[in-house]
């Protein structure tokens, strides 16, 4: 069991969970996740990593509650435990193999949206450990739904907030201040954006006019975690990925972001992931013959 030793309600949806895992701690590095199952008979939820302490040997994740396996965790306090906490799984993020020479030459930019602000979190956090300022940008739908200021405030070198519906600081989609910045003759090297698809989606549209760099991270499309269930699969350029087993990040300019969408509404139902077997063969679950997946 893995005990929680902190919970917190960040809005009333979204929850946030420091848990006791040092052998995770211990391991993990920015951009990876874990499986959390709240019981036996819980299904099992892939959720990114939003903070760690190796010292203390815990790990922060949040959770928004959107489905009955989340639902059940809303309810959890300090005290409590996870009966699975497993990783740290995927690969971390492309800036951890960055020399820091090169980082510190580099002007980089996040793109936060919604829920998207905590896996953002350990890769800013991280740059500012190593003496690397970004620039971020959080977006929110409303204020009641932004999450982590104060902690994305004190890692990153400018914030800029904006909430679709004008309620708080800058009005209007993350993409609206890229244009912005850009406007006011900002220019940067890299981006890296996570959040809701169709938010990633037209992020990755917008850098390309720019000729910008940008990494996507696809964890929203995970269910299985371990490249067995095939709901994460994807196309990247000319190749098929699993966000589970390859990723979760990829070049955003070259995911297709349609497909992935499409293919994430069908795999909802029964039939659907049905047809999607019958559609991909052994393409479906990873094609290597060997981890059940296909069965």
């Amino acid at each position: 069991m893995y005990s929680i030793l902190e919970a917190k309600e960040l809005t009333d949806s979204i929850y946030e969970f420091v848990v006791e895992a040092p052998n995770v701690s211990a391991n993990c590095q920015p951009g990876q996740f874990v499986i959390v199952r709240t019981n036996e008979e819980a299904e099992r939820i892939p959720l990114t990593i939003c903070d760690y302490d190796r010292e203390k040997g815990t790990v922060t994740i949040v959770v928004q509650i959107i489905g009955a396996g989340t639902y059940y965790m809303k309810d959890l306090k300090a005290g409590d435990a996870f009966c699975d906490f497993v990783g740290p799984l995927g690969r971390p993020s492309e800036l951890i193999d960055t020399p820091i020479d090169e980082l510190k030459k580099m002007k980089i930019l996040f793109v936060a949206g919604g829920l998207g602000t905590a896996p953002v979190y350990p890769q800013v956090k991280w740059l500012h450990e190593h003496g690397v300022d970004a620039d971020v940008i959080v977006g929110a739908k409303t204020k009641s739904l932004l999450i982590m200021e104060e902690e994305m405030k004190a890692v990153s070198g400018n914030l800029y907030i904006t909430t679709d519906d004008g309620s708080y600081q800058r009005s209007g989609m993350v993409t609206k201040v890229i244009e912005d910045l850009y406007a006011e003759g900002k220019e940067y090297d890299l981006c890296v954006t996570i959040g809701p698809m169709i938010m990633m989606k037209f992020v990755c549209l917008l850098t390309k006019k720019f000729n910008l760099k940008t990494i996507v991270s696809m964890n929203p499309i995970m269910v299985d975690g371990t490249g067995m269930c095939g709901a994460c699969r994807l196309t990247v350029g000319d190749s098929v990925k699993f966000a589970c087993v390859d990723g979760p990040e990829f070049d955003g300019h070259l995911v297709n972001f349609d497909e992935a969408m499409k293919r994430q509404q069908i795999y909802k139902t029964a039939e659907g992931r049905a047809y999607l077997k019958a559609k991909e063969g052994d393409t479906h679950h990873g094609g290597c013959g060997h981890c059940g997946g296909d069965k």
